[in-house]
């Protein structure tokens, strides 16, 4: 029975991707280069397949060459689905064609054919194709044969095309804009950082790194087993640098060269095209069960195939299935990967270095004044140790994926102690710099009854750790530690769930809600803003992985659904990931070009920018007086820190130490008890916001403790503020 796409609701869905630009004004074309299987034991496959439909001369061109075990007289029936939906069914006779050009099917004979010929169509049937399935970009739409016997109706063969009309949403411009954007947000935030503006910084950092992380959910979504829609496969693969999957010739060289020496086995599925029908999965994995490979299972793409005794198929999925669209071989993704997280640590570190010395130069030179980015050269060490932190954050999740998958695929021993060594330390390092956040804000809280007192004052310990906890409001310092589960926990999901896609679609469903549920009944983040900002990252989040556990069929509904949610997923988050990179870059570039960029924030309610000590604020004589008078030098990491990484590591855990120093100091105790009194009154006054205070990074607020500890615990200014009430 013939049904017209027309009439249904499909051509009304599609239509709205038509607004999306992705369609070029090149000529009008439906083609594929793929013939796969869809059934086992069939008795033809191709080794060479090319089919052209022009619709402008109603022709289509048809090259194949196959084997065939197949004798007799035969039937063929087509089938065009589009989006899951049955467009077209026509049952041809190659013994009654008019026209000649199947004469070569009857009888069909054993061996190896190789008929091209031109297939007429009329305008009833071209009718029936809507015309924007020539534009919308990645076309779900397949071509189904079924070679039946003539005789006995028997079914003998099942091959498919997927077919494409040469738009797609994958373009590498997406992933170089996505990628600069994100990373012109850290950018940003590190200048202003450096320039005074911890307000402005944390809220950029915060918004980039937000941004960043939905870019790898992204990412993940497009490594599950899940079978996704070509649409779905294409958007996730823009985001797949984010996980570090980018090809380059001669890291793929390196990469295979070190697999050997290594004692591994490359794989050649990319080298070896013209002997490999790969195809990337499109269906569930018993399905093609009988076609999977020890590696896996890769679309066959011509290469000049000729010999059809020796073709191997091979199905791709999930993590395969972004390596062989990136072009990299399936044992060459985890050094890929490692690859380029270890050049971007060196680099990064290469342009700190460098920046350190530039503007050193330029001070030295007279060509910048010298309070500018003053505290992070007089502390570039430790500006660098917190960078780097930051870093390995950035690369966790895509790290947890790798590593755990190369401990299931083992491409070679050194390859598996790589991977080993590499996600061990880095949890153990994320591990104890959030015991270390904790432990800090507990002391803060028990000494001054408020977290952000030691988080905020001491100013090695916020640029050390501060990349944990800065994001997020004082009495949420805790929260980093299910943010690290939820990473860890879905990396391993991905990374060890690839035999099962409906495993993974279930998992990432109850990850993301959880996530969900907790950001909106927490609020954990540093204000309203932020915090409607990463709602709204894991509400989008929370609906994609709905959206995954259908492309799973757990429920077994009609492909037409599937067609119809793989669209959605798509125009749901390109809009919402265009309006997150408008605002990102909108925050970079206030923050970069303003004059004052605090102004664009409200001061945190947990009164953090009290704390922050900035030495581009000492600009009172008496704030100069009360430094001096308490032996504190001019550079804010001049002296050094002992303890600074143990549990004397605040400045106030020594505060018995310096009342001792106060006794024998007399000497200083009036100018100290001035500094006491302007720092209270200032602080007090609540018509403006609270500023920062004045002694550089590194000293000591020796009065303001003293005046806090003689006015008693439960009077401490520092208890003001948003959930600080205990």
């Amino acid at each position: 029975m013939r049904r017209s796409l027309a009439s249904s609701p499909i051509p009304w869905l599609l239509a709205l991707l038509s607004l999306f630009p992705f369609a070029t004004l090149a000529e009008r074309l439906i083609q594929s280069s793929s013939l796969n299987l869809c059934q086992e034991n069939s008795q033809f496959s191709a080794t060479l397949f090319n089919v052209a439909f022009t619709p402008d001369n109603k022709t289509v061109t048809v090259d194949i060459e196959g084997v065939s075990s197949i004798s007799g007289n035969v039937t063929l029936k087509l089938d065009l689905i589009v989006y899951g939906y049955n467009a077209l069914q026509e049952t041809i006779d190659p013994c009654t064609d008019a026209d000649g050009q199947l004469m070569g099917l009857c009888p069909m004979n054993t061996g190896t054919p190789n008929f091209p010929f031109n297939l007429p169509l009329s305008d009833d049937v071209i009718s029936k194709i809507p015309g924007i399935a020539f534009t919308i970009p990645d076309l779900d739409a397949v071509a189904r044969v079924l070679i039946l016997s003539k005789n006995t109706g028997e079914q003998l063969a099942c091959v498919e095309a997927p077919l494409s009309n040469g738009q797609s949403v994958y373009q590498k411009a997406v992933g170089w804009v996505t990628a600069v954007i994100a990373g012109l947000g850290l950018l940003a935030s590190a200048i202003t950082n450096g320039l005074g503006h911890s307000n402005t910084a944390a809220h950029v950092a915060a918004n980039a790194m937000s941004l960043f992380g939905y870019f790898q959910a992204q990412a993940l979504i497009g490594m599950t087993a899940v079978t996704l829609p070509p649409i779905v496969q294409s958007w996730t693969q823009n985001f797949q640098w984010s996980m570090g999957i980018i090809r380059i010739g001669f890291l793929q060289n390196m990469a295979t060269w070190y697999q050997r020496a290594t004692g591994g086995t490359p794989s050649t599925i990319l080298s070896n095209l013209a002997n490999a029908s790969v195809q990337i999965q499109k269906r569930s994995l018993d399905v093609v069960s009988g076609l999977l490979t020890k590696r896996g299972v890769f679309p066959r793409t011509n290469a000049g195939a000729t010999n059809a005794q020796t073709t191997t198929n091979v199905i791709v999925y999930g993590i395969k299935r972004v390596g062989f669209r990136s072009k990299i071989e399936p044992t060459n993704i985890f050094l890929t990967g490692y690859a380029f997280f270890v050049i971007f640590v060196l680099l990064v570190i290469a342009c700190v270095v460098a920046f350190k010395y530039i503007t050193e130069a330029l001070v030295k030179a007279g060509k910048m004044k010298s309070d500018k980015f003053q505290e992070f050269r007089n502390g570039w060490l430790t500006v660098l140790k917190g960078i780097m932190f930051r870093i390995i954050l950035i690369g966790f999740p895509q790290m947890v994926v790798l590593c755990f998958w190369e401990l299931t695929v083992r491409d070679s021993a050194a390859e598996v102690v790589l991977a080993i060594f590499t996600i061990v330390t880095m949890i153990a390092i994320l591990g104890w710099a959030a015991f270390k956040v904790i432990r800090i804000a507990q002391r803060s809280i028990q000494m001054h009854k408020n977290p952000a007192y030691i988080l905020y004052s001491d100013p090695v310990s916020l640029n050390k750790w501060g990349f944990l906890y800065v994001q997020f409001k004082a009495t949420a310092y805790y929260f980093i530690v299910p943010v690290l589960g939820y990473l860890l926990v879905k990396g391993m999901f991905v990374a060890l769930g690839q035999g099962s896609g409906a495993v993974q679609a279930v998992a990432f469903i109850l990850i993301e809600a959880i996530l969900l549920v907790g950001v909106c009944i927490l609020r954990p983040y540093m204000d309203k803003k932020t915090n409607s900002f990463n709602i709204a990252i894991a509400a989008i989040q929370f609906l994609s992985s709905v959206f995954l556990l259908i492309f799973s069929d757990v429920f077994n509904q009609p492909g037409i659904v599937t067609g119809v949610v793989g669209v959605i997923f798509f125009v749901v988050n390109v809009i919402f990931a265009f309006v997150l990179l408008i605002m990102v870059l909108v925050s970079s570039c206030y923050a970069l070009f303003s004059k004052n960029p605090d102004t664009r924030y409200q001061p945190m309610r947990d009164d953090r920018g009290s704390f922050i000590k900035s030495q581009t604020q000492l600009n009172t004589e008496l704030d100069a007086l009360g430094a001096t008078a308490r032996g504190e030098g001019k550079g804010a990491y001049g002296k050094p820190r002992a303890g600074i990484d143990d549990d004397d590591d605040s400045y106030s855990s020594s505060s018995a130490g310096m009342r001792q120093k106060e006794a024998n100091s007399d000497v200083y105790s009036a100018p100290v008890q001035q500094s006491d009194s302007y720092y209270q009154t200032t602080h007090t006054n609540t018509s403006s916001p609270a500023p920062y205070h004045n002694a550089p990074y590194g000293q000591n607020r020796t009065g303001s403790i003293r005046s806090e500890q003689s006015r008693g615990p439960t009077a401490s200014p520092w208890q003001r503020g948003a959930g600080y009430d205990h």
